[in-house]
Order: C-alpha cells, then sequence, then structure tokens
C-alpha cells in the first residue's frame, strides 16, 4: 500500500494535518494543495487513486475542479465539508462525486470508507502509470490528453497515437515500418513518408520539447528521454 498516493485539495491546515497523519499510519502518501488552480496541476501531473475536495476552494473553486476532473477521469472523488456548504457540497454528487464527508470527522472513519473504494477499483494493489511525464510534457494514456506546461495540446488521433507508442518505449528506435503497423495498422498501404510528416507536425504541437523526438537517420525514430 505503501505506492497509494492520495490528493486532498483543502484550505483549512488542521483538516489537511489531521488527513495526513490517518494517511500516514495507513501506509498512504499524500499530495495537498490548498487552491482549486493547484489541485488541477497536481491532477494533471500524477495518477490518484482517490481524491478528497473541499467544494470551497479559493483560485477555482471545488465545482469547476471537480467539472475539470471528471473530464478526464472516473477516479473516486470525496467531498470534504462543513454546515456552511452543505447546499453546495450536496450539489457535488450530482456533479460527479462519489461520497460526501461532513466536518469534523473521524479519521479511521475517513480511512476506513477510503478503504473500501480503492478495494472497490482494486487500487490496493499497485496500478500501472497512467501519466507519463518528461519534464514539462505530460501524456495521459487514460483520456489521450497530451499537455505542454500544464495547457493541453490539441493533437490528432494518430499524432497522439505515435507520440504515446515512442514515449512508452523511450530510448528505443523503431523503423518507419514498424511506426506504420503500431500506429496506422497492418492493411495501411501508404507511404512510409506519413510517418515523417506526422513526426513534424508532433514536433510543432511539443515545442519547447520537441527534442524528445529524434530522427535516426536512415532508419527512423526514437522518443530520447
Amino acid at each position: 500500500m505503501g505506492s497509494i498516493r492520495l490528493l486532498v485539495a483543502e484550505t483549512d491546515p488542521a483538516t489537511r494535518t489531521l488527513i495526513r497523519q490517518a494517511a500516514s499510519e495507513e501506509g498512504f502518501a499524500l499530495d495537498e494543495a490548498v487552491d482549486g488552480i493547484t489541485a488541477i496541476k497536481l491532477f494533471r501531473r500524477n495518477e490518484y487513486p482517490l481524491i478528497l475536495l473541499n467544494m470551497s476552494l479559493p483560485e477555482l473553486d471545488g465545482r469547476n475542479v471537480l467539472i475539470q476532473m471528471r473530464k478526464l477521469s472516473d477516479v473516486p472523488i470525496f467531498i470534504l465539508c462543513d454546515h456552511a456548504t452543505d447546499e453546495l457540497c450536496m450539489a457535488g454528487y450530482g456533479l460527479g462525486a462519489d461520497d460526501v464527508i461532513r466536518k469534523p470527522f473521524f479519521a479511521p472513519e475517513l480511512m476506513a470508507r477510503i478503504k473500501v473504494f480503492l478495494h472497490r477499483s482494486g487500487s490496493m494493489q499497485p496500478s500501472p502509470e497512467r501519466r507519463v511525464s518528461f519534464k514539462g510534457l505530460y501524456i495521459d494514456t487514460f483520456s489521450h490528453s497530451v499537455y505542454v506546461d500544464e495547457q493541453p495540446v490539441l493533437l490528432t488521433p494518430k499524432e497522439y497515437a505515435l507520440l504515446a507508442f515512442l514515449s512508452q518505449n523511450p530510448n528505443r528506435a523503431f523503423p518507419r515500418s514498424i511506426l506504420l503497423d503500431e500506429v496506422w495498422g497492418s492493411d495501411f498501404f501508404g507511404s512510409e513518408r506519413t510517418v515523417d510528416t506526422h513526426v513534424k507536425s508532433l514536433r510543432s504541437s511539443i515545442k519547447p520539447y520537441d527534442q524528445y523526438l529524434v530522427t535516426v537517420w536512415g532508419y527512423g525514430y526514437k522518443f530520447e528521454a
């Protein structure tokens, strides 16, 4: 369980401390965000099996954070709320939240509820990495999304598939014929120069990280990490 890392987006330091201590006792690591913008950044950079989210976050409120997260993932999300925000918290169910935790809460009970969701989702066992990251280049293999310095990049399906394949096999050179088979399929009858065209477009789209896509002269391409 030591490999499990949760995300808590909460403004109150005492609540974060309580959750941090309880999570540590269960062998969970914890990333912490004190505002909505930071929560989204951490979410894009890492894979979390469960998220704890306060709906009254500054910068970007919990409602919009929840909406953005749900566009990309079905990760379990628990809403943290007190009586002052009950109505807003209950609205979270309609936006895709999985549970509502009212303050003050009993930390062992919270951990027990978290473990129930982790068991149901299979997350109590280490899972494959969802996000492949190289400095400011992030590739989300679940949502097929790519981010450059936190900004989404629009790629065609083939451009994404080519980038994903090369980045998941770093430092290994592939001839154009293999890339065509892996990305376009064995029944593709076009020219191998199709690969060159897509690599050129990819390099333009992921600048300033285009140096990762390396030409192996007389052979093909590789993703040099």
